[in-house]
């Protein structure tokens, strides 16, 4: 066999490209193995019509300064995401629009859906980010979920089912599948519910031209990269780490697995991972999200004051967006199946029509004769499992949350 590599990486999503580019900057022989024909992990840029779309991770905004910088550095520009005009709410068959950051359900509803966002946010400025199971009463908030805190918690229908959305958008899952502790982290992590949530000054702001998956490629341009190798094995002894891939054999001194703990949990590991490890391994799935596009003549939405943001629990889209070009050449709409959605329409055709009726719903008739029509399930892509992020559910931060970081 060959002499080791200093390092092996598995995964040649941006985090797995990143890291060996560090090691590789700092004199280490290292090698990229990824399992897909492509690198990019969950970011996937195809054209569409006349233009690049995203039909993977596609947004950055403010506090996301590393991605910012190795953007700059790489070449690749970004522009606003549109959001003038009104935004659509439907909610138990009714469709209403708003123009502020908070969607319009009443005064009532209003004041309780403040209030909640607030102490959401006050409860997850409690939780240590590096130690999470650490937070006062974390047994109790780890014991239910996010579902059965609004239901105790939030009285207003409206305002509940707001946050539902919110929690669907954010981790694309179900409230009742998600640890509210879990939450609360998220929460905590990405600068509260409205940064996540928004656009203007929040994880929305900004998208890439020409596509997110140009930072990978550009990345891996520089490295060493195999694909479609997926790793079947990882063995440890004698402080040499073998590699086994679809490719072959691969001997390292060290491994960085850049995958999630669902893919890990695929991998033949020895020695067997202790037994926190291993638990947590089988117990944080990926959320669910089917992403679709559809490319239109005209932004017609626009032409009725809308922005083209859609929040709803009525039919398949559940968020949607403005899509259209940097440079104003093509005009689309994103819409996103989140959670239970994303899994009840497995056949393509039958979702492509569900989710060109959502559209209607909210945008107008138009949105049922697109010119083109693209999306990506990404539950049954085998390499991802789903998106955005592994989830925990009730019970599993306090139990195993801490094998993450060990």
């Amino acid at each position: 066999m060959s002499e080791p590599f200093d390092a092996v990486v598995v995964g040649a999503g941006l985090s797995g490209l990143c890291a060996a580019r560090r090691l590789r900057e700092a004199g280490l022989r290292v090698t990229v193995v990824e399992a897909r024909d492509r690198v990019g992990g969950r970011t996937l840029s195809r054209r569409l019509g006349e233009d690049v779309v995203d039909l993977g991770g596609q947004w950055i905004g403010p506090t996301q300064d590393r991605v910012a910088r190795l953007a700059a550095e790489l070449g690749v520009e970004t522009f606003p995401q549109h959001h003038e005009g009104d935004k659509v709410l439907c909610i138990g068959g009714r469709k209403t629009t708003y123009s502020g950051e908070i969607p319009s359900i009443g005064a009532l509803g209003l004041v309780e859906l403040q209030a909640t966002i607030w102490r959401l946010d006050r409860l997850a400025r409690r939780v240590p980010k590096a130690r999470p199971w650490n937070t006062p009463d974390a047994d109790a908030l780890d014991a239910i979920s996010v579902a059965g805190w609004l239901a105790r918690n939030v009285v207003s229908r409206r305002a509940r089912a707001v946050v539902e959305i919110a929690v669907r958008s954010i981790l694309a899952c179900e409230p009742s599948e998600v640890s509210f502790l879990y939450f609360l982290f998220y929460l905590r992590s990405g600068g509260g519910v409205m940064q996540l949530a928004r656009v203007r000054g929040g994880a929305q702001e900004r998208r890439f031209v020409g596509g997110a998956q140009q930072l990978s490629e550009r990345l891996a341009a520089r490295l060493d990269v195999t694909l479609e190798a997926p790793v079947r094995g990882i063995a440890q002894d004698q402080g040499e780490v073998r590699v086994e891939s679809a490719r072959g054999t691969l001997r390292a001194r060290h491994v960085i697995v850049a995958t999630p703990p669902a893919l890990v949990d695929r991998m033949e590991l020895s020695p067997h991972p202790p037994p926190l490890r291993d638990q947590l391994l089988s117990r944080m799935p990926m959320g669910a999200v089917v992403k679709c596009l559809a490319v239109y003549d005209r932004p017609f939405w626009r032409e009725r004051g809308l922005s083209g943001e859609g929040l709803s629990t009525d039919g398949p889209v559940r968020l949607a967006f403005d899509d259209s070009a940097h440079d104003g050449s093509q005009h689309a709409l994103v819409g996103f199946l989140l959670g239970s959605s994303a899994t009840a329409l497995p056949e393509p055709r039958a979702r492509r029509e569900a989710v060109l009726a959502s559209l209607a719903q909210m945008f107008g008739h138009e949105a049922q004769d697109p010119l083109h029509y693209a999306d990506q399930d990404w539950t049954r892509e085998r390499e991802s499992l789903g998106g955005y992020v592994g989830i925990m559910a009730p019970g599993v931060m306090t139990t195993c949350g801490r094998a993450l970081r060990e």
